[in-house]
């Protein structure tokens, strides 16, 4: 079933009311967006960048939703592809592989001005930067938004169980490098 959000937002459009559609649509769901690309690519500014294309992306693609699937879980999609391109993009161009752009993501976490956790949160943060990007998403859609596995599932098109595996096996990784900085303080 679909909130009541998301109920006005399709029945707006559906009256081709579009641009009050898509003005509640940003106003309801821009902060839930913003953190879940924002734990993905650490960075406020490349966050605000991407969140951009991401709602240019939802505008321009509001005609294709086909209304039979949860409306957040088809933008979380976009958000999540967007991040990732995003992350791709920057791998491809300036750092040429993974452990590179994990190094740089860590220092943009050290340096971040608008970071407001503690140590612990921080610490956090830097143990997420070990898993790849699948394991971090399905982590952070999980252990942050308690985002359910079927709606998981629907945002990146895949099984329930590899999802539950993919979890388990991040969680694994996250306490091993929380240990590995425990025994180093």
């Amino acid at each position: 079933m679909k909130d009541a959000a998301d109920e006005n937002i399709i029945c707006l459009f559906r009256e081709n009311k579009r641009e009050e559609a898509f003005r509640l649509l940003v106003n309801e769901y821009k902060e839930r967006l913003y953190w879940h690309v924002r734990k993905i690519l650490i960075s406020h500014e490349d966050t605000d960048d991407v969140l951009q294309n991401v709602f240019v992306k939802i505008w321009q693609s509001l005609s294709d939703f086909r209304f039979d699937s949860k409306l957040y879980t088809w933008m979380y999609r976009i958000a999540t592809n967007e991040a990732l391109n995003f992350l791709n993009e920057r791998r491809r161009k300036v750092y040429g592989n993974a452990d590179e752009i994990s190094g740089f993501l860590e220092n943009t976490l050290e340096s971040e001005p608008f970071f407001s956790g503690d140590d612990i949160q921080k610490e956090l943060q830097k143990a997420l930067l070990v898993l790849s990007d699948r394991q971090r998403v399905v982590f952070n859609m999980k252990y942050f938004d308690d985002m359910s596995y079927d709606d998981m599932s629907q945002i990146l098109d895949v099984a329930v169980g590899t999802l539950k595996a993919t979890y388990h096996n991040a969680v694994k990784k996250i306490e091993a490098s929380l240990k590995i900085v425990d025994t180093l303080n």
